[in-house]
């Protein structure tokens, strides 16, 4: 939601670049009323800019259009994102899909890519991963996500309240009551619980054996300075998963390294996070590794990315991975270093910036190990045509 003295400062041209043509007639009125309040009394508008704020959000104005105004008056087209299409549903839809956070993938993103790593490395030589499992675990870590959303934000609600970034997720701010929220939830769990049947039995039970650290993560918190280590372990559950589900068990030579991988990268990727928060995180009483670092977060960070690239590697080794892997894997390597060498823990636009960037070298890392499978065939192949002379 716009707050109230910034929306009081708006002219109506700005709400209509914001949505142009959009219940125009009820705007005007509306603002006109509170320009002249405050001219003729001199009171502070915010009450009636309070009535805009509703209306602009009940009648559609942030549903997408085709075009926008921009403020020199030409038009651009609109683009499509995760939040938009959020905006655009109906309002009593809306807080149930930003409490899964349905606006904010990125979330999503990074529970389903060790899951993708897992069942890239599980495909045949020189084939491409199993398109099906790829669109089951997506459709498994979208739910999954808003479930331990949810539950993170019943269990928080006071704390969310009292932080500027989470003051107006649902629950905190009233939308959904604790009830309304636990009915979500299982209905949520209800579907997952659909996905999860769809594969093999030793996966059923490896995914049941999750539900625990969803559940409890977000009382760590309150108890350790170490909450990222479990939200790692709850996180890459799909880099154990992936490959049972195609192969019909673990490896644990291979899965083993690549979960501790995950987990690694959690650390690095979620202490960043953290550091948005810190300053509310001490005045509330909540842990994270963001405070228990400080100042020597970057060497922390470190040790966690050299362990995260052992692990790549004797996980790739096991796999019988190929060159494209490990060009991939010094790429995503020198990304990390990027990464922390230029990270500004003390401020929270690079944090959020540096954390959103994960998302993208995870879809590398998959890309690598898409890569590393197919040349495998080629290499077969090279390797039977040099045996074939020696033969005859």
């Amino acid at each position: 939601m716009l707050p109230a003295k910034l929306t009081s400062q708006l002219s109506l041209n700005v709400l209509r670049r914001i949505h142009y043509g959009s219940c125009y007639s009820s705007l005007s009125s509306l603002s006109n009323r509170s320009i002249h309040k405050e001219r003729t009394t001199g009171s502070c508008p915010h009450s009636d800019s309070r009535a805009l704020i509703r209306l602009f959000y009940s009648q559609t104005a942030f549903r997408p259009s085709v075009r926008l105004q921009n403020r020199e008056g030409g038009r651009r087209p609109f683009s499509v994102s995760a939040a938009a299409i959020v905006n655009s549903a109906p309002a009593a839809v809306q807080p149930y899909l930003r409490l899964m956070r349905l606006d904010k993938p990125i979330g999503t993103w990074l529970l389903y890519l060790p899951c993708t790593w897992s069942i890239g490395l599980a495909a045949d030589p020189g084939c491409l991963p199993h398109l099906g499992m790829l669109t089951l675990f997506g459709t498994g870590a979208l739910l999954m996500r808003g479930a331990g959303c949810t539950i993170n934000d019943m269990w928080d609600k006071d704390f969310d309240k009292k932080v500027s970034r989470t003051a107006t997720r649902p629950i905190a701010s009233g939308e959904i009551s604790q009830m309304q929220a636990l009915v979500f939830l299982g209905g949520q769990l209800s579907l997952a619980l659909g996905v999860l049947l769809c594969l093999n039995y030793y996966s059923i039970a490896l995914g049941a054996a999750s539900l625990s650290l969803v559940v409890t993560y977000p009382l760590m918190k309150r108890i350790t300075y170490w909450p990222q280590l479990v939200l790692g372990l709850t996180f890459n559950w799909g880099a154990l998963l992936g490959w049972s589900a195609v192969m019909g068990s673990c490896d644990w030579s291979v899965c083993l390294p690549l979960y501790f991988s995950g987990v690694m990268w959690t650390l690095v990727y979620d202490t960043i996070y953290a550091h948005q928060d810190k300053e509310d995180d001490v005045k509330i009483g909540v842990k994270s590794t963001a405070l228990r670092f400080g100042e020597q977060t970057k060497p922390w960070l470190s040790g966690f990315v050299v362990a995260m690239m052992s692990g790549l590697v004797t996980a790739g080794l096991n796999a019988e991975q190929t060159l494209p892997y490990y060009a991939v894997l010094s790429t995503v390597a020198v990304h990390l270093t990027h990464q922390i060498y230029t990270l500004d823990i003390n401020k929270p636009q690079d944090c959020w910036k540096k954390f959103a960037s994960n998302r993208n070298l995870g879809l590398l890392l998959f890309l690598g190990i898409v890569a590393g499978n197919l040349w495998k065939e080629r290499r077969e192949t090279l390797l039977q045509n040099e045996e074939l002379p020696a033969s005859s």
